[in-house]
């Protein structure tokens, strides 16, 4: 079942069951989905690809709402953006651990030779691919920096 498929049918699931925080964060989603099933060439379907790419950007701007909220102490803000995302995180794959990260990165910097800071700007964009939708970039970077000091 395709992730297009599956958020329509949690729809129907949260409708029937009432419960809105789900129904409010998974038309969310369903929105995003369609916004990008009408572009250009993509006949209305959305590959999960793409669908995962399009939840891990809308989990991020939830994130980055929700550390907003609690700089400025907006609890009943910051308790509507939290819910969203756990939902959200539903359907994202797991995300790998600073220690798995680690580790891989480890292994990335062997392979790629790399042995300073001046080799950030060759290494980066390897672990980016390697870690596509599995970490954070933020965590990715500062792990990379770290490693490479």
């Amino acid at each position: 079942m395709s992730l297009q498929t599956q958020v329509n049918a949690d729809i129907i699931t949260a409708m029937k069951a009432k419960d809105e925080v789900s129904l409010r964060a998974l038309r969310g989603l369903k929105s995003a989905l369609l916004l990008a099933g009408s572009e250009a060439g993509a006949n209305g379907v959305v590959e999960d690809e793409q669908a995962i790419k399009i939840f891990q950007k809308l989990a991020k701007q939830r994130k980055e709402s929700l550390d907003i909220y609690l700089q400025n102490k907006r609890e009943d803000l910051a308790k509507t953006e939290a819910e969203e995302l756990a939902v959200i995180e539903k359907y994202l794959p797991k995300q790998l651990t600073e220690e798995e990260i680690t580790v891989e990165l480890k292994q990335l910097l062997a392979d790629a030779g790399a042995v300073s800071a001046a080799d950030f700007g060759k290494v980066m964009p390897l672990a980016m691919k390697a870690f596509a939708g599995r970490a954070d970039g933020k965590i990715i970077s500062a792990l990379l920096k770290s490693l490479l000091a």
